[in-house]
């Protein structure tokens, strides 16, 4: 390991005497990006990150401990783009070598018979998912909407397994019969949109301080909502206080309907709808020029990378160097599970590691890029850096012990977090939110977990017209 990332330090203002959970014996312990310790600990006391040390610097007492001995540990794994209700379209065949407006054109008929049922669903096994590919924060972009209260199904599913999530109140007026995409069936109205996005805003959206659940909205992307639903959700979200997400710039298509609808690039479009603003991130933003990216930077709008979509899609992949070097927000997504076809952290940030370096060369992303994409540019997105994406003292106390099968790690002596991305799959052997272990020794400690994967299947099923 390159010595100057050994920057370890003892985070005890006081000595610590005792704690509610203590993770010890690390192999390394990564605080943020510029704190390693080799052999570390780290203890949360109320939710939080109350010290971090070396080994011999330990709590006298902890009410729980978890021995990390071997193995890497980090912060929780943010996920800043994701359709949790296309983990009951996965891997659908009439639309799996399509291209993107290919492939939503095809699953925009079957995601119309959604209901609460469906959505509860996808929501506990995606969100089960992410949690063992080390995820601890995740938003979730929903924007079909065949019947109401759909969101408010995967805010209370977030709630019971105690997973930080952040909704986004997505949305689609302009159908086929408009000149959109979607069939008539899963658009809205921009009345019903916007009444009931304050609605979930004034409901559910906690703006405090260690929130579990936040509330952001969210129109589809330029092809699928009106100017005029753009313009008014921007004004509502300065209104209300929340921040603001939509996919742009994804699919030269989408250049080419922009042109022809707006008579501008998307970039353009999306300044002049008033959404040029820090309180934004967007997905994918694959296409816009080297100009169109100095614009959003200096507005300060952040981006969330989601490089299997991208290849899986082969639509192209953002220039997430280049970016970050303007100061964006760049952070790391998994995006629909139907696109990418599965709900791992761990697979985007190598997906990450080895897209960047395929673009730019061997030395352009290293692992601890990807970490830190992954963690402290995540939280930038969603607004959370002050809290989220690192272990520093006060910080939430998210984080996940990784395990990665010994054989694959023979002879991997110098480097554990390179290792961590270079070598065999891992997932997470322990992941802690807010305090809480929802992954133990590698097992989900979810309720009834069996029984809902069976009732997931009986409703893909019907879904997708398979019964």
């Amino acid at each position: 390991m390159p010595d100057h990332q050994l920057t370890s330090q003892n985070a005890d203002f006081t000595p610590l005497s005792g704690c509610d959970l203590l993770v010890r014996d690390a192999r390394l312990l990564v605080v943020d990006g510029d704190t390693e310790i080799p052999g570390g600990w780290i203890a949360l006391r109320n939710g939080r990150v109350a010290a971090y040390g070396h080994a011999g610097t330990e709590p006298e007492r902890a009410a729980r401990t978890l021995r990390a001995t071997g193995r890497l540990v980090t912060p929780g794994l943010i996920n800043t783009h994701h359709h949790l209700y296309q983990n009951l379209t996965r891997a659908y065949a009439p639309a799996v070598n399509g291209t993107l407006f290919t492939w939503l054109t095809t699953l925009y008929p079957l995601w119309a018979a959604l209901d609460e049922e469906a959505v509860h669903l996808s929501a506990y096994v995606g969100i089960a998912e992410l949690l063992m590919g080390g995820c601890t924060t995740s938003m979730d972009h929903h924007y079909v909407h065949p019947r109401p209260r759909l969101i408010d199904a995967q805010i209370r599913t977030a709630a019971d397994l105690g997973f930080r999530f952040h909704a986004t109140r997505g949305s689609m007026t302009r159908s086929t019969e408009d000149g959109g995409l979607p069939p008539r069936s899963v658009t809205q109205t921009a009345d019903e949109v916007l009444a009931d996005s304050e609605r979930l805003v004034r409901t559910h959206h906690d703006p405090g301080p260690g929130a579990l659940t936040r509330v952001a909205l969210a129109p589809c992307s330029p092809f699928s909502v009106t100017r005029e639903l753009m313009a008014a959700t921007a004004e509502l979200a300065e209104r209300l206080d929340v921040r603001l997400h939509t996919h742009l710039a994804e699919d030269p298509d989408e250049d080419a309907y922009c042109l022809e609808t707006y008579d501008c690039r998307p970039v353009e479009y999306f300044e002049s709808v008033g959404w040029m603003t820090d309180r934004t991130w967007v997905a994918h933003c694959i296409h816009p020029n080297g100009a169109e990216r100095a614009r959003l930077a200096a507005a300060g709008v952040g981006v969330a990378h989601c490089p299997s979509s991208n290849m899986l899609i082969a639509g192209g992949t953002a220039a997430v160097q280049e970016m970050r070097a303007l100061g964006m927000p760049v952070g790391l997504g998994c995006d629909g599970s139907a696109s990418t076809d599965h709900a791992s952290l761990w697979l985007e940030a190598r997906g990450a590691l080895l897209l960047g370096r395929y673009r730019g060369g061997p030395a352009a992303m290293t692992a601890r890029d990807a970490l830190d994409i992954a963690t402290r540019g995540s939280a930038r997105c969603l607004g959370r850096a002050d809290e989220l994406g690192h272990l520093r003292p006060g910080a939430c106390g998210d984080l996940v012990v990784w395990d990665t099968p010994q054989v694959a790690l023979a002879g991997a002596l110098t480097d554990p977090v390179e290792a961590w991305l270079r070598c065999a799959p891992s997932r997470a052997w322990s992941t802690v939110v807010g305090g809480r272990v929802l992954v133990d020794s590698g097992e989900l400690q979810l309720p009834g977990l069996e029984e809902k994967l069976r009732e997931h299947a009986r409703v893909a099923r019907r879904i997708q017209g398979l019964d």
